[in-house]
């Protein structure tokens, strides 16, 4: 397999490292995206329309979960193949999967301007709410394709051994996204509608520039004359319907949070909500892109039958993983105002509930690192089965257990413990699974 040196090194900490921390850098510039658009919004527009940009989550979410699912299945299904000694058939399936993005962009950004109007109209939202959620969405929907693309060329790039690649246009992205949002929404006078061109405008740059470096036959991965082979979709598929199934309940675990902050408190807790989840988005993306750092080198030992390797990886993995938990832990909780009052005034209702909100929630970053990687591991290891009853008993059964039950008795502050609830359950699946299948893959 041509230049797959960086596989062929030793396992260590410095070595694991390179293929990690360009791809950490870069899912913590991915998350600015969203962060950026609401530090803008809230200061610039107001709280009603940093609710409306949580409102629009899960159907944002949806897009991110197709994409999600064909990026992070198809990487484990031809970086599989790539340590088999296919790479000519892994190129070409790599180019079908593209155009199968494509596709799926179209179909989903059209259904998306056909349900639009219903799906707000259902939600009982103030006139100025519901507006400035279909102007957001309207404008959001016109990006889906490069969004689409964004996400399968980060992990393809990463995977090519072009992480640093991968890392320089997420922070373009970032950047350019933060410039844009302040030109649109403070120059221009855009409104809700210049935070989501300014967000699109970001995720394009990776799409762009991965159609470039594709292109390129000097590129591990590069575009071929596509086969279509409905197996290798159909096993991207399982494989990544994991990560699929983690966007798709955080979607609707986004609505559950933001109906029953309604019924609580009204919508100055939906922006309390949105504000934590920024927050709880940071953190997971330090997990999150040492995940997909690593996934390829998983993939490609597990192709080999290298055990050895393997082992020393996951295990390392896992040392890294609980040194990242503490720290988050301590700074989350320690600067828990401070990150509150970038997005809300304190004499703003909203600061308090966002204060309170983050303390309690902040016991779930001891927990979600491990099942992120757990998860992106199984993905990674090409047993989609159990990576999706994780990642689905994670994010929607844990959390609907947690959801129904501690509010009834907490109130708002059930709401808050519902997280680290389900995330410690989450974690002792997660603990049983990884012994359970330590002896059929030798980690």
């Amino acid at each position: 397999m041509e230049n797959q040196n960086a596989y062929r090194k030793p396992v260590t900490l410095r070595n694991i490292l390179k293929f990690a921390v360009p791809t950490i850098a870069m899912t913590v510039f991915m998350s600015f995206y969203t962060m950026v658009d609401g530090l803008f919004v809230s200061n610039l527009i107001g709280t009603d329309a940093l609710s409306a940009i949580n409102l629009t989550a899960p159907v944002i979410q949806l897009v991110t979960a197709i994409s999600t699912m064909l990026a992070t299945g198809g990487s484990a299904v031809i970086m599989k193949k790539m340590g088999e000694q296919k790479s000519e058939e892994a190129r070409e399936d790599f180019t079908f999967l593209i155009l199968v993005n494509v596709f799926v962009g179209l179909v989903m950004s059209g259904l998306g301007y056909l349900l639009m109007d219903r799906i707000f109209a259902g939600m009982s939202l103030s006139l100025e709410v519901e507006g400035y959620c279909v102007e957001y969405l309207s404008r959001y929907l016109m990006f889906t394709i490069p969004i689409l693309l964004m996400n399968n060329f980060t992990l393809y790039m990463i995977a090519s051994e072009k992480a640093a690649l991968s890392l320089v246009c997420s922070v373009t992205g970032g950047v350019l996204n933060m410039i844009l949002d302040y030109v649109f929404i403070a120059v221009f006078g855009m409104g809700i509608s210049g935070a989501a061109v300014a967000t699109g405008l970001g995720y394009s740059v990776t799409a762009v520039a991965g159609l470039f470096v594709f292109s390129s036959k000097k590129s591990l991965l590069h575009f071929r004359k596509p086969v279509m082979r409905l197996r290798v979709l159909a096993n991207a598929a399982s494989n990544g319907c994991s990560e699929m199934a983690t966007a798709l309940v955080t979607g609707i675990i986004t609505m559950m949070f933001n109906w029953t902050m309604l019924r609580y408190v009204g919508e100055d807790g939906v922006a309390a909500v949105t504000i934590i989840m920024y927050v709880l988005m940071f953190a997971s993306s330090l997990y999150t892109g040492y995940s997909y750092g690593v996934a390829p080198m998983l993939s490609f030992y597990y192709g080999e039958q290298n055990h050895k390797k393997l082992k020393k990886l996951v295990g390392i993995s896992l040392k890294v993983i609980c040194a990242i938990s503490l720290v988050t832990v301590a700074a989350s909780f320690s600067l828990t105002r401070s990150l509150v009052s970038v997005f809300a005034r304190p004499d703003n209702p909203v600061y308090d509930l966002a204060v309170t909100g983050n303390r309690i929630c902040t016991a779930a970053l001891l927990f979600i690192g491990f099942n992120i990687f757990a998860s992106g591991m199984f993905t990674a290891l090409s047993n989609g089965v159990v990576s999706a009853v994780l990642a689905f008993s994670r994010s929607f059964v844990f959390m609907l257990i947690s959801m129904l039950v501690l509010p009834i008795f907490l109130g708002v502050n059930g709401i808050w413990l519902a997280t680290p609830a389900a995330e410690l359950m989450a974690l002792a699946l997660s603990g049983a699974m990884f012994v359970k299948y330590r002896r059929r893959y030798g980690y």
